[in-house]
């Protein structure tokens, strides 16, 4: 790779990490007239990392999950979003059978 693709690499890598913290949940109230619902529960469990790697370097200014939420709706979301994040159960189930057939 030369080294003009890695710097484009490198800046569009920072972009995205900036446009993903826009969306992060934070500690307040700042959302009571307008509650986080099913969309947003699933990005704030794609980007629960980023946000966790935030509240620990921030001192807990922001969180991984939204206080002022829809409730069910809002869970099942981040559910979905943080299964897909972590590459969900169809990970574990490959790993569980190539260890079978390994070992057989």
């Amino acid at each position: 790779m030369s080294k003009k693709k890695i710097l484009l690499l490198c800046v569009m890598l920072i972009a995205v990490l900036f446009m993903a913290t826009g969306c992060v949940p934070r500690v307040g109230g700042e959302m009571l007239e307008n509650p986080a619902g099913f969309f947003m529960g699933i990005w704030h469990g794609l980007i629960v990392w980023i946000t966790f790697l935030m509240g620990l370097f921030t001192g807990g200014e922001f969180t991984i999950y939204e206080a002022y939420n829809t409730g069910w709706l809002y869970n099942l979301g981040f559910f979905i979003g943080i299964g897909s994040s972590v590459g969900g159960t169809s990970v574990g189930i490959f790993r569980c059978k190539s260890r079978i057939e390994i070992n057989i």
